[in-house]
């Protein structure tokens, strides 16, 4: 089975209906039917609350739709290590950093993300949401 850290740009996509929103729910099917398992970083889901309060400033739907993608989704806890192991990546950007140490002592096989670039330095395998549903389609 495909165990996958899904990056905050593909729930952001799915959430906000963007441009490329239905290969998104189709991930976030495939996990909800335990086809593959989906992993979040603990502080991505904090990062998605802000932003969400941000847009849409009410409270009890933030904490409905946090609770709905914690019940979707496995949780990748951070750790004081995970943060100090991001400092040494050779990847820059600190938040992907975190996402990449954690990916790797989850072990997940890889990053579902729409900025490949960010992670072109990682560790685990960086694929677009179409490169993860080719893949799945593949396995059958």
């Amino acid at each position: 089975m495909i165990k996958a850290t899904i990056d905050l740009n593909i729930v952001l996509e799915f959430l906000n209906k963007r441009e490329n929103h239905i290969q998104a729910a189709k991930i976030f099917d495939l996990c909800s039917r335990n086809v593959i398992e989906g992993y979040l970083c603990a502080h991505e889901i904090t990062t998605l609350a802000y932003f969400l309060m941000k847009n849409h400033h009410d409270s009890s739907q933030v904490k409905y739709v946090l609770g709905e993608l914690l019940d979707l989704f496995h949780t990748i806890p951070i750790t004081g290590n995970i943060l100090r192991e991001a400092l040494n990546s050779k990847i820059n950007d600190y938040e992907d950093a975190v996402i990449e140490i954690s990916s790797i002592k989850s072990g997940t096989n890889y990053i579902i993300t729409r900025n490949l670039s960010d992670f072109k330095h990682s560790k685990v395998k960086s694929i677009s949401p179409a490169e993860l549903l080719a893949l799945q389609s593949l396995r059958g």
